[in-house]
């Protein structure tokens, strides 16, 4: 009987690591070396104040993003999740930064190419995600 109980035991771990190994990579990680500099970090959107552009940063968002991001933000095995606290706990300088940088190493295109305004509105609309506590967080300009 014991044998029995250990092989139960040992099926269990194993098919436990491997759902939990799974579940893990249905959204990629962030990567923790990917920080935007100082002085980028620190620049306030000036469009923070004008909810009325908000609209153009969630179309954006519809056509550039979602591919990768998914609709909610809630990220895909392609790229990370938005409302992530660690992703949301940035400033708005430092998304922006990161939006129009990209990251090669970890599969962020650059959106260099997108006029300036349009890449702040992008980070309004990362502030209007729900983020995974199910609350809304508003647009910060820290």
């Amino acid at each position: 009987m014991k044998k029995a109980e250990a092989r139960l035991f040992v099926t269990t771990v194993a098919l436990t690591a491997c759902i939990a190994s799974l579940v893990a990579q249905s959204v990629r990680e962030r990567d923790p070396a990917w920080t935007a500099p100082s002085k980028d970090a620190a620049k306030a959107n000036p469009l923070a104040d004008q909810s009325g552009v908000l609209a153009g940063g969630r179309k954006v968002y519809g056509q550039r993003c979602t591919t990768c991001h998914g609709d909610e933000g809630r990220g895909t095995d392609r790229a990370l999740s938005l409302v992530a606290a660690d992703v949301q706990a940035q400033t708005d300088g430092a998304l922006f930064w990161k939006i129009t940088s990209g990251n090669t190493h970890g599969g962020m295109p650059s959106f260099s190419f997108l006029p300036e305004a349009q890449r702040w509105q992008l980070v309004m609309h990362l502030r209007t995600l729900s983020p995974d506590d199910g609350s809304r967080i508003r647009a910060r300009n820290r």
